[in-house]
Formats: structure tokens, C-alpha cells, sequence
């Protein structure tokens, strides 16, 4: 999309390449029928980059990168904007009492997966071959039915049909868990209630499966301290990026900005920095 169908972005006087904006453009996703939405996201984010590092200027801040990584350092605007928002915003841990007030409002949130015991009858055909996929459908159409109308067991029907290993006991995987299959098997596998049978074939990239789910053991609540580090951390980055919302609106409410929609929402990543790339320290206490 041609650059000249978007104004040009000036912050305070300063006008941004539309080069950059191009650039930028690339680290944000939009979909197809709305081109113009990451241009403007890369815009918005754009602006509030300058403006920080607009601040940062006024402040007579002395850049020193300083290394990420092993043998990698931060760019001088990288560690500019570091520098601004190290001295602006203050976020201390939030206290334990806090934490386990926060875990005890809705302790349900926080429970360990889930495990499911499941058995399946695979019909397998290679999904670049129509034929194959075709006459595939068809045995697992069959196959259904003869489960409906009660002609023969499941048992019986994987040992004869499925085309898995599995075959050998009964069409049993054991024990799985989130993540262990593909989600449309385990889209289809979570929508069953114990001893239910899919009710049509399910498509994968491995062919169609005839799924039944034989027992379910539902995830325990988790006990305060198996939670507190992670919902400090996530409370800690909750304050951080309120405050440096703050920040940038009143930044924002003092500028002089065409060419850019810069609302409450566009301050998500603070012109393309989030906590972690600012403090590291934080995040490894």
C-alpha cells in the first residue's frame, strides 16, 4: 500500500519518515481486508516512541547501552527510553497480603490441567490426497454408524478398523493432557461428557478420528504457594504498565501530534517497549 494514501506523522514539530513507519508497519498484524489498520498501529506506536524519547531529551538524559544478552546491547533510543522510564515510574512488588487477596477473590483461576483418559479409532490418509481423504470420510462414516445403531463395540471396531498403533489395546492413548494432541482433537475431546462418543468424525492432519472419552480428572485448585511468584510478577507488570500509561498520557495530553490516534489503548506497549525489555531485574528476582 502506497505511503502517500496516509498523512504524515509529526510529533511536537518532528516529522517521522514514512520509511520508519513502513518499517515499523511490519511488527504488527492486521487482517487482509483492512491493510491500512497496521500502518496506523505502527503510527500510533511511532508517536509515543518519539514522544518519549522527546522527554528524554528535554531531561538531558546521557545514553549508556547496556548489554541485553551475551554480545548484544541496546540501541542508544532503546536505552534513552530505559533510562526515562527507570526514573519515571515506580512499581514496587505488591505486598503478600496483596497477592493472596488477589488469589483468594478468585482462586478458581488457578488450578492444574486437567487430564483426560481417551480412545480413538483413526482413519489415516495423507491431507494433500483428495482421493484418499474421500474413501478415508467414508470408513469413519461407517464406522460411526455401526457405534450408533449399536451394531458392534468400540472396542472391537478400533482392534478391526483404526489405522493407530493403538489398534492393540482397544484404541486406548492413556492419559493425555492440554496440549498433547492437535486442538482440533482437543476442541472435540473437551465438548465430551465421560463414556461419550463424538458424533461425527473429527478432521486432522492425520485423517478422521472416532473419539470417546473414558474418564476425566478435573485440575485441582492450586494452594496459594504454588501461585505466589507467578501472580507477583503479574500483578508487579500489571502496575508497571499502568504507570507508564500514565506517563504517556500526560505526555500526550502536552503534545502536538497529526498524523496519529493516540488513546488510552495505544499505550499498550509504550512505543514498542514492554516491562521485560526494561526491567530485566524484576522479572529474574
Amino acid at each position: 500500500m502506497g505511503s502517500t494514501l496516509f498523512p504524515n506523522l509529526i510529533v511536537n514539530g518532528e516529522t517521522i519518515p514514512h520509511a520508519a513507519i513502513a518499517a515499523e508497519a511490519q511488527n504488527h498484524t492486521a487482517p487482509s481486508n483492512k491493510p491500512g489498520l497496521a500502518w496506523r498501529m505502527a503510527a500510533n506506536a511511532l508517536a509515543v516512541r518519539t514522544l518519549l524519547l522527546q522527554e528524554a531529551g528535554r531531561r538531558n538524559l546521557t545514553p549508556e547501552p547496556r548489554e541485553i544478552t551475551p554480545g548484544r546491547y541496546e540501541t542508544t533510543d532503546e536505552n534513552l527510553i530505559n533510562l526515562l522510564l527507570e526514573s519515571e515510574i515506580h512499581a514496587p512488588p505488591p505486598s503478600k497480603k496483596a497477592v493472596f487477596a488477589e488469589w483468594e477473590k478468585n482462586s478458581e483461576r488457578f488450578r492444574s490441567p486437567p487430564l483426560w483418559e481417551v480412545s480413538h479409532i483413526l482413519f489415516s490418509c495423507p491431507p494433500e490426497n483428495v482421493e484418499k481423504a474421500d474413501l478415508a470420510l467414508a470408513r469413519a462414516v461407517e464406522c460411526q454408524k455401526k457405534l450408533q445403531d449399536q451394531v458392534a463395540g468400540f472396542e472391537s471396531l478400533a482392534k478391526t478398523e483404526s489405522d493407530c498403533a493403538s489398534k492393540k489395546s482397544d484404541g486406548r492413548l492413556g492419559q493425555i493432557g492440554p496440549g498433547d494432541t492437535l486442538p482440533e482433537f482437543e476442541k472435540a475431546l473437551r465438548a465430551l461428557h465421560i463414556g461419550d462418543i463424538t458424533s461425527t468424525p473429527i478432521k486432522t492432519k492425520f485423517g478422521y478420528h472416532i473419539i470417546r472419552l473414558e474418564a476425566e480428572a478435573n485440575g485441582q485448585i492450586l494452594p496459594f504457594a504454588a501461585v505466589e511468584p507467578r501472580l507477583t510478577r503479574a500483578m508487579e507488570k500489571a502496575a508497571w504498565a499502568k504507570s507508564a500509561q500514565e506517563l504517556i498520557a500526560r505526555l500526550t495530553a502536552d503534545a502536538e501530534i497529526s498524523g496519529a490516534e493516540l488513546s488510552h489503548r495505544s499505550h499498550k506497549g509504550v512505543g514498542g517497549c514492554q516491562k521485560e525489555n526494561h526491567q530485566a531485574d524484576a522479572e529474574n528476582a
